[in-house]
C-alpha cells in the first residue's frame, strides 16, 4: 500500500489554511470591515427618549452583559449604550457608563409591562432630550463581530472630526437599532445626558458636598410627565387596582370629615351668633327701660 505524498499532504494544509483565511475575511467583510465610516453633523435620528438603564464604572468590554439582558428582557425594544469617559485618557477601570433600552420616543409613554419587567431586574429610569444637532456616523450590525470593528474604526473618526472642527461634543452614544450602529455625540444639551449616578460622581470629584438646587424649568425637563408616571405603576394590576381603591376611600373619608366637621361648625356659630344677637338686643331693651323710669320718676319728684 502506497503512501500519500508529501506534497499532497501539504497542498490539502495549503487549501484548507486558504479557505480558512477566505472564510475570516469573507466574514469581515460582511461585518463591516470595508464599510466606509462617514462623519456628519445634523438632527439625531431619535427624538428625546425614555430609557430603562444599569450604571457601571468599569472597562467598556464588560458591557455585553448588560446589552444582553436587556435583549433577553425585552427583544423588541431598541438597546443604547452612553459612554461618559475617554478609554484613552482615563483608566480602564474607572470608565464611566450606561446600558440600557429605549422604552419611547417623543410624545409616546412607555408601556407599563416594560416599566415593571425593567424595575423588577433592578433597572433605574431616565430621560434623554431631544437635540437638534449631533455628531454622528453608522456602522453594519450584522455579527458580533461588527461591534469590535466599529469601536476600532468609528470612534477614531469621530474624535477626529470633532477636533479638527473643534466642537465641543459629548459624551459618546451608542444605539443598536435593527442591523444599524449608530453612533452619536450631542451638540447641545450635553449635561441632561448624565444620568443622577455620573453627577453624583463628578460633584464628588469637584469636592462639592451639596446638591444644587434645580431650577423649576430644569426639575421639569429632567422630570417629565412620563417618568413622574413611572413611579405609580405598581408590580400587578391587583395591586394597582387595590391602591387606587385605597387612595379613593381615604378621599371620600376625609371630603366627608371635612364636610361634617364645617358644617357642624357654621351651625354652632350661627348659634351662637344669634344668642349674641338676643342677648345684646334684651340689654339694650333693659338699658332703655332703666333709662325711662329714671326719668319718669325724676319727674314726679321735681313736681
Amino acid at each position: 500500500m502506497s503512501s500519500v505524498p508529501e506534497w499532497v499532504l501539504i497542498s490539502l494544509v495549503a487549501v484548507m489554511v486558504v479557505l480558512l483565511l477566505l472564510t475570516l475575511f469573507g466574514l469581515a467583510v460582511y461585518s463591516g470591515l470595508l464599510t466606509e465610516v462617514e462623519v456628519r453633523a445634523g438632527p439625531p435620528p431619535i427624538r428625546g427618549a425614555v430609557l430603562a438603564y444599569k450604571f457601571r464604572v468599569g472597562p467598556y468590554d464588560e458591557s455585553g452583559n448588560l446589552y444582553t439582558e436587556n435583549v433577553s428582557l425585552a427583544p423588541k425594544l431598541v438597546s443604547i449604550g452612553v459612554y461618559y469617559d475617554n478609554p484613552m485618557k482615563v483608566p480602564v477601570e474607572f470608565c464611566r457608563y450606561i446600558v440600557g433600552s429605549i422604552l419611547s420616543e417623543g410624545d409616546e409613554k412607555p408601556l407599563p409591562d416594560h416599566v415593571r419587567i425593567f424595575r423588577k431586574h433592578g433597572f433605574k429610569f431616565c430621560v434623554l432630550p431631544e437635540v437638534n444637532h449631533a455628531v454622528m456616523a453608522t456602522f453594519p450590525h450584522t455579527t458580533p463581530f461588527s461591534i469590535q470593528l466599529a469601536t476600532t474604526r468609528v470612534h477614531p473618526a469621530l474624535e477626529k472630526y470633532v477636533k479638527e472642527r473643534k466642537l465641543c461634543a459629548h459624551p459618546y452614544v451608542e444605539i443598536y437599532k435593527g442591523d444599524k450602529i449608530i453612533f452619536m455625540c450631542p451638540l447641545s444639551r450635553q449635561d441632561e445626558f448624565y444620568v443622577p449616578e455620573m453627577k453624583e460622581l463628578l460633584r464628588k470629584e469637584r469636592g462639592e458636598t451639596e446638591q444644587p438646587e434645580l431650577a423649576a424649568s430644569e426639575l421639569e425637563s429632567l422630570l417629565p410627565e412620563e417618568i413622574l408616571s413611572l413611579d405609580l405603576v405598581s408590580e400587578s394590576p391587583e395591586e394597582l387596582e387595590g391602591e387606587v381603591a385605597q387612595k379613593k376611600r381615604h378621599a371620600d373619608s376625609e371630603r366627608s370629615h371635612s364636610e361634617s366637621g364645617a358644617n357642624g361648625s357654621t351651625v354652632e356659630e350661627l348659634d351662637l351668633d344669634g344668642s349674641g344677637a338676643v342677648a345684646k338686643a334684651q340689654m339694650d331693651t333693659n338699658n332703655k327701660w332703666s333709662k325711662t323710669k329714671e326719668a319718669l320718676e325724676k319727674q314726679r319728684a321735681e313736681e
